[in-house]
């Protein structure tokens, strides 16, 4: 599947947002403005401006928004609420070339808030993805102690964890050593 430069980073972005929700045992990662501007600052987000308490509770409403998108049990469904989430972005699609990226499509309006241009730029890749006939690639973790979320982007679209070196090699060690067991008998 061939997914073009900024369409990668805002579907990155998307799943690193989503991670920052508290999960099992996790706290919010995104509970405070500090952790919002940390967040803003390592995906390099543009255009932001001062934030806010109002930006965090509008940045942690958009990503329970994502949450819903990957939920979806059906491109319909999906579609409604990809729809729903970027037009209240106020979206306005425009050209750029902007820190050594040849041209590009940013969907946020100029002077939009940090939640609508996450809503807008990321709300869009996730509508390529579901044009594009691929919603299974947006995925929970396997991992019964996990669930953070990823896209599949393999290319037989078989990707079961999050991260292979860590929740995936931690079960198959477990289906090892639950193998030994019963083998010792």
């Amino acid at each position: 599947m061939l997914i073009p430069h900024d369409t990668r980073i805002a579907l990155d972005t998307v799943v690193d947002l989503m991670n920052t929700a508290p999960q099992g045992n996790r706290d919010d990662e995104l509970g405070d403005l500090p952790a919002l501007r940390t967040f803003v600052q390592a995906h390099d987000i543009s255009d932001v401006g001062r934030l806010t308490d109002h930006d965090l509770r509008a940045v942690q409403d958009v990503r329970a928004r994502f949450t819903a998108i990957f939920a979806a049990p059906d491109a319909r469904i999906a579609a409604t609420l990809i729809n729903q989430l970027v037009a209240a972005a106020g979206t306005t699609p425009q050209l750029t070339d902007h820190d050594g990226y040849d041209w590009h499509v940013h969907y946020f309006a100029p002077g939009a808030s940090v939640a609508d241009h996450l809503a807008a730029d990321c709300g869009m890749a996730l509508a390529f993805i579901l044009v594009a006939g691929e919603q299974e690639r947006l995925r929970r973790c396997e991992a019964p102690d996990c669930g953070r979320a990823f896209v599949d982007l393999s290319r037989n679209r078989s990707r079961r964890y999050c991260d292979s070196r860590t929740c995936g090699n931690r079960l198959h060690v477990a289906a090892y050593r639950a193998r030994r067991k019963e083998a010792a008998g």
